[in-house]
């Protein structure tokens, strides 16, 4: 098994498969359901399909991964999806990166991107179909060699075999005569219980790459004359330079240019030390604009009082409004989140070299059709004349999605600026103070109880910003002026309330938001699950037996949830201080349910356990999916513990993960990871552990200290007992 490091790019795939001769190369096409707004290629009339899966004549297997490798795992699962019905011998087989082309586009999407925990469920049919149609094609060519009917003979492990005389030719043999054969019309996909890799743990092809450095991100790329450059951002979110003074810049040894470009000045050197210290001598007179006022304390002010106003609907069932004007005494509470960094482990980047007739860029992207086209349009050339190819991301989160293409857009600017190969450096500085962030929201829900304290209303009013609105995506995430983003796992509550209204305010600013791990779901979940477990204690019944009874018409919520109990030791003695809490939530198609053991360490949370339990449909590799679910978990405590972005005078107080802290190795607590086994098609995995993290905290704290937290990150408040 092995790994390439780089992506070869369109015409270096094109060269690599006419250097295998008569290797078998196969694609194929799944209809598409949903367009962006910015999608607008047919894969059919733009140029020739590249191949998912190429068979070479020495045996290899390659398969070309049409998503971007994160950490999440997909260069194997993906993998696994077409050897596993093609019977390659998984010793064979090799991953590449992708080129840009719309054969590659997300099968849903209809452009290329990896995010909203998709890349499995969108192409488990696809991927599979491919392995499976290589699988007959080869079966066809030894059939034909041997004069012997297809259906005496069968694939296994890399060979061909005839089942009555037991001869054998290995897939390298094969493949010149199979690619010459026509694509089978039809496909035969194997029953799961013939399955040989899904479903069983699998190690990561990428491991080795990752060990002995040969893994290329895009902080690694180097080019012959290749310079370093750092952009001075405005520090008020909308300033503008008025002027600048590049003297001193220039005086610093290293540094080759200073030039100016949408996002800021651009300070280029030969290296990126050199580029730092032109940066910090850069002279700039800033326009700050009309946010210098903006600061959080002010913000949370506003959102509280929109909270108390009814917004647009996102959901309506009954008469909520009406019942709860009935009930003598509804129970209300408000909570609040902030924004939050992304904060990847490998700061932004990206590597151009831009010629008169071409454009190349390397660069770690979860949106590779939206970079390549902002690219074209900046560079002024065709699509087809930009070459981008996807390095390993050392994180993404969401921030490497964006539609604005920020960091892509900027380098090709200084690119065309210096008319050199250049690479644009994010310091986390740079990302943490001027980047895109999780919106922060304030919610307001009030639950009507009647006489025999059944929850009869709910209502759920949410306050912040959208992610979508003014994007290209507005118009597949917006109904009726509601961010379905914004309202996830709100509006499509599980539990069984009679009486439900969500609304919805989307107050318009300029602090740049976009998708982070989770989306809407990283915020809904706390307030929503924190929130039923007030109920719950207001009616004097236990938590976990609330939830229960309340999802009668959900049995997957009650299956992880009744197992995550189980295995958590619900209802049996803790060790004096510490609490149990519990949440389950359901996103992207998965549902997850989390037990977190707690107590209070001078004043503060200290997590010792969290058993987790994940019911993802089909399993395709188990490794990867309890690696998502620690990770998410992870991910979570950091954001709920610690996170927090602020403002103060239009400027983001925080800068590096000094005043933006993440989880220590020290406070990481004990993780189990219970994965039910599932029949349907796989649903997502690398972003469901994050949301049920922070409420099984938080409930877990009320249970060991009597304190309600409403209120993320934790570390803002004084947990200290009487």
């Amino acid at each position: 098994m092995s790994i390439e490091p780089a992506n070869p790019g369109r015409r270096q795939f094109l060269k690599s498969s006419a250097a295998l001769g008569g290797s078998l190369v196969i694609a194929f096409y799944l209809p598409r359901t949903m367009k962006f707004a910015m999608a607008a290629e047919d894969p059919a009339k733009t140029y020739p399909p590249n191949a998912f899966i190429r068979i070479g004549e020495d045996e290899t297997v390659t398969i070309l991964i049409n998503k971007s490798e994160m950490g999440q795992g997909v260069y194997t699962s993906l993998a696994m999806l077409v050897a596993d019905e093609l019977e390659a011998d998984w010793s064979k087989v090799r991953v590449e990166a992708a080129p840009v082309a719309p054969v590659y586009n997300h099968t849903v999407w209809n452009i290329q991107a990896t995010g909203g925990s998709t890349s499995v469920a969108t192409s488990w049919e696809q991927l599979r179909k491919v392995g499976a149609a290589g699988r007959t094609l080869l079966i066809q060519a030894a059939a034909d060699t041997w004069k012997v009917k297809p259906d005496s003979c069968r694939a296994e492990n890399g060979y061909v075999i005839h089942t009555p005389t037991r001869r054998r030719l290995s897939y390298g043999a094969l493949s010149a005569k199979a690619a010459e054969l026509p694509m089978p019309a039809q496909v035969k996909l194997k029953d799961p219980k013939q399955f040989k890799l899904i479903g069983k743990p699998t190690r990561r092809l990428d491991t080795p790459a990752k060990t002995n450095g040969t893994a290329q991100f895009g902080m690694d790329v180097q080019l012959p004359g290749l310079l370093t450059a750092l952009i001075a951002r405005p520090p008020v979110f909308g300033a503008k330079v008025k002027s600048f003074d590049a003297a001193k810049s220039k005086a610093v040894a290293g540094v080759v240019d200073v030039v100016q470009v949408p996002s800021g000045i651009a300070v280029v050197a030969k290296d990126f030390w050199s580029a730092k210290k032109g940066r910090d001598a850069l002279e700039i007179v800033w326009d700050r604009g009309v946010n210098t006022d903006l600061s959080s304390a002010k913000l949370r002010e506003d959102f509280a009082r929109l909270a108390r106003m009814s917004g647009l609907p996102a959901k309506e069932r009954g008469d909520a409004t009406g019942i709860l004007a009935k009930i003598a005494k509804p129970f209300s509470a408000e909570y609040e989140v902030p924004y939050l960094a992304h904060a990847p482990m490998e700061p932004l980047n990206c590597t151009v070299d831009l010629r008169e007739d071409r454009c190349e860029i390397w660069t770690g992207t979860q949106f590779q059709t939206a970079d390549r086209n902002r690219a074209a349009t900046i560079a002024g050339l065709k699509p087809e004349q930009v070459e981008l190819h996807t390095t390993f991301l050392g994180g993404g989160f969401g921030r490497r999605g964006n539609p604005q293409s920020d960091f892509v857009s900027e380098a090709v600017h200084v690119a065309k600026a210096v008319k050199k190969p250049v690479k644009v450096v994010w310091t986390r500085e740079d990302d943490i103070k001027g980047g895109y962030y999780r919106p922060a929201f304030h919610d307001r829900l009030t639950a009507g109880l009647d006489a025999k304290g059944r929850l009869v209303a709910w209502t759920h009013t949410i306050v912040g910003q959208s992610i979508a609105i003014g994007t290209p995506f507005e118009g597949a995430m917006v109904r009726d002026g509601v961010d379905v983003s914004s309202v996830e796992g709100a509006a499509d509550l599980p539990y069984a309330i009679p009486n439900i209204r969500v609304d919805l305010h989307s107050p318009k600013l300029d602090i740049p938001v976009l998708w982070w791990r989770s989306v809407g779901h990283s915020h809904t979940a706390f307030v929503v699950e924190s929130f039923i477990d007030e109920v719950a204690h207001a009616v004097g019944k236990d938590p976990y037996r609330l939830r229960y009874e309340l999802l009668t018409k959900h049995p997957r919520h009650r299956g992880v949830l009744e197992l995550a109990a189980k295995k958590a030791g619900w209802g049996s003695a803790l060790a004096k201080g510490r609490g149990r809490g519990i949440a389950v939530h359901s996103s992207f198609g998965s549902y997850v349910a989390q037990v977190a053991e707690v107590s209070v360490e001078d004043g503060q949370p200290r997590v010792h356990r969290v058993v987790c339990v994940i019911d993802c449909g089909q399993v395709v590799n188990p490794d990867t999916i309890a690696a998502q679910m620690e990770s998410g978990i992870v991910w979570a405590l950091s954001a709920a513990l610690y996170g927090e972005i602020t403002l103060n005078k239009g400027e983001v107080e925080q800068s590096n993960f000094t005043d933006y802290p993440i989880l220590r190795i020290d406070e990481m607590p004990a993780v189990e990871v219970h994965i039910v086994p599932g029949r349907e098609p796989p649903s997502g995995v690398g972003e469901p552990g994050v949301p049920p993290l922070a409420p099984a905290v938080a409930n877990a704290l009320f249970a060991a200290t009597g304190k309600r937290v409403r209120s993320l990150p934790l570390s803002r408040h004084d947990l200290k007992t009487a």
